[in-house]
């Protein structure tokens, strides 16, 4: 019997069944520059091997354990591939799973990517790829690979799925929480978000299905820009302002709001007997959140357990370093405000 990967005697070819190893070749090619651009100390990031190595010691590690991540975009790829935007999705996918890292007090290393597709579009999947290159930049993280997965069949016309995995390290002495050091009365500072950055699109999806408005619609909540410009708006990447924070050892927890929102991460960062209290009037929900939940007619409670509601990170810190906490984020360009504090259960 003859291999259906070859073209032998009239035999079956690879591409025949739905896949096209030369487009695939092709975007590998096309990948390179972009994978070498983010290069960094103690990876070398090429592509091509069957793994990428990682120098603990070139990127200055003493005593470091490391830590994974792993996550997607959700179904914000549905308005991505509906609207034909595909350059941010991957800054995106970056975001999900360095801005976890944090959330240990890890220092985001290396990144790899999977990009799943009925039928691989070469320029699509390389713009995908460009923001995923663009996010590995803001992070400070070494693309050193991924998988792309051509399978006819498995996608309609034009679709793709997208997962990330991010490796990052820590000082043993720098792991995060540092649940034995908080104290009632430890203060809980907000970091701004971009909007819904990743989560609650199913929820985004249904309202603008309520709303009658299409993708090129003005935004209602933002001027001038499409609907769909507004709500793909990429996850903020926080490393290069709370890294430096996290290594000055005044973080006492950190949190990444994400599914569950402000309701249920935070305690994912707190000690035993101690819960959070916002000041929910401590910021102005962001005009997004506040269309969102006119239109949806969705309760405060609902609103806050989906969405970040405005707030994508949370540091925990003693109340004596709130003041240089907060300039070191305002210096930084994040918009930072206290936000609640921790009190007894």
């Amino acid at each position: 019997m003859s291999d259906p990967k070859t073209d032998q005697a009239g035999g079956l070819t690879y591409a025949q069944a739905g896949v096209d190893i030369d487009a695939g070749n092709a975007l590998v090619d096309a990948i390179k520059p972009l994978a070498k651009a983010t290069r960094r100390p103690g990876a070398e990031a090429s592509l091509g091997g069957f793994g990428a190595l990682f120098d603990l010691k070139a990127a200055g590690y003493e005593d470091a354990l490391l830590v994974t991540t792993t996550d997607g975009v959700g179904t914000k790829l549905r308005i991505a591939i509906d609207a034909g935007m595909h350059a941010t999705v991957g800054i995106d996918l970056v975001a999900m799973c360095v801005n976890d890292l944090l959330a240990q007090g890890a220092e985001p290393l290396m990144f790899l990517d999977y990009f799943a597709t009925g039928k691989l579009d070469v320029e699509t999947a390389k713009s995908v790829v460009a923001g995923i290159a663009e996010g590995c930049k803001l992070a400070g993280a070494a693309l050193v690979g991924g998988e792309t997965a051509e399978m006819p069949g498995m996608y309609g016309d034009g679709e793709y799925d997208l997962a990330g995995f991010s490796v990052g390290a820590v000082e043993r002495d720098g792991v995060l929480p540092k649940l034995d050091k908080q104290r009632a009365g430890d203060v809980i500072i907000g970091i701004g978000s971009s909007g819904p950055h990743s989560n609650g699109y199913s929820l985004v999806r249904r309202v603008v299905e309520l709303s009658g408005l299409a993708w090129d619609a003005p935004a209602p909540f933002e001027e001038g820009k499409t609907l769909a410009e507004a709500l793909m708006a990429p996850t903020r990447i926080y490393v290069k302002s709370i890294l430096p924070l996290l290594q000055s050892g005044r973080v006492k927890g950190g949190a990444h709001i994400t599914g569950g929102g402000l309701i249920e991460n935070p305690p994912r960062c707190i000690a035993e007997g101690l819960v959070p209290e916002f000041d929910w009037n401590a910021w102005a929900l962001p005009p997004v959140f506040e269309w969102l939940q006119e239109v949806g007619q969705i309760d405060a409670h609902e609103l806050r357990r989906t969405f970040n509601c405005g707030v994508g990170f949370i540091l925990i810190v003693a109340q004596g370093d709130v003041e240089p906490v907060l300039a070191a984020l305002l210096n930084a360009g994040e918009d930072a405000f206290v936000c609640g504090q921790l009190a007894k259960a």
